[in-house]
């Protein structure tokens, strides 16, 4: 049976009382991130406080530029004690997705990923076939007569462009009327500055590294990067190495924190990508994603029990073999 946006409004809300202090959990990107401020503003006045936090280390200048623009607030998880927060809210992710998540409990799941691990959440929202969580949090914003301000709508905005990359990759029509609809209150001027955001000086030697090391097999292209200063340097090349027109599948891996990250980019036609990293990695660590776009993180203790040697080489050769 269908749920209606108002339905899910009241569900959401009875989860919560004017005393809670909730916090908001997400593996930062700007889907993510438009997100959480969608449910801050939701619990606005319906909780004692909200405190956004991530998991991961934000070093992409897309995403820098989004915090600093729109002014998010976001503490890392590290420093956060989480037993003294009374609700946990889990945006744009599931426990499963990351090591860090699993760790957490949370009390509200709102996502858009495929689930692999039911949930134990009082109330969990997940709803596969839709492109972006950002178009999820329009409708509660909606249903609950909500007009968003210029950089909340500037947030969600940013977050449907860039999970369905520009209606390129899996939208559906709820995804088209959120756009429409929140696009009325966009700043289009900050948002070109997010998306024009310049790239570090220091990310350049990896896309020297890789023009290097690319590997071709069958129009997939596999980089190995070694180690790298943060996971998503995986995900710019990843993703530049898919405006080349020989490559179908662009995939790269990096050594970061003791995990190997592999990020898997595709141009949506054949294979499914997240059901290739969920069959490649799933049983060795976290791996899921979506038809164009998944990403999976192992231990790098169990990928050195695959491999002969410890090398650069040897993991680059490991990575191709599992996704030949």
């Amino acid at each position: 049976m269908s749920v209606s946006n108002t339905e899910r409004v009241r569900l959401f809300y009875s989860r919560f009382s004017g005393t809670d202090h909730v916090l908001v959990v997400i593996n930062a990107d700007p889907d993510a991130i438009g997100s959480a401020m969608a449910v801050k503003r939701l619990l606005w006045k319906k909780a004692a406080s909200v405190t956004l936090s991530n998991i991961n280390v934000i070093d992409r200048p897309d995403n820098l530029a989004m915090v600093r623009l729109l002014g998010v607030k976001l503490v890392h998880i590290d420093t956060i004690d989480v037993s003294r927060y009374t609700r946990v809210v889990m945006v744009d992710s599931q426990p499963d997705h990351n090591e860090r998540l699993a760790g957490i409990t949370a009390d509200v799941i709102i996502d858009h990923h495929p689930v692999a691990v039911k949930s134990t959440a009082s109330y969990a929202d997940i709803r596969p076939d839709y492109g972006a969580t950002s178009t999820m949090l329009i409708e509660y914003l909606k249903a609950a007569r909500i007009k968003p301000s210029r950089k909340l709508a500037t947030g969600l905005y940013l977050g449907i462009k860039t999970d369905t990359s520009n209606f390129e990759r899996h939208a559906t029509p709820e995804d088209v009327r959120a756009f429409q609809y929140i696009f009325r209150y966009v700043n289009v001027h900050l948002a070109r500055r997010i998306e024009q955001a310049e790239i570090k000086p220091e990310f350049l030697a990896y896309f020297s590294k890789a023009l290097n090391r690319k590997v071709m097999r069958r129009k997939k292209a596999f980089i190995h990067l070694g180690r790298v200063v943060n996971p998503d340097v995986c995900v710019l090349v990843a993703d530049f190495f898919m405006r080349v027109s020989s490559v179908q599948w662009s995939i790269v891996s990096g050594v970061y924190d003791d995990r190997l990250i592999v990020i898997l980019r595709n141009d949506g036609i054949r294979r499914d990508a997240g059901q290739a990293a969920k069959k490649a990695f799933e049983q060795m660590g976290s791996a899921g994603g979506h038809r164009s776009m998944a990403r999976a993180e192992i231990p790098i203790g169990a990928v050195y029990k695959e491999v002969k040697k410890k090398e650069e080489k040897e993991i680059a050769r490991w990575v191709i073999r599992k996704l030949k």
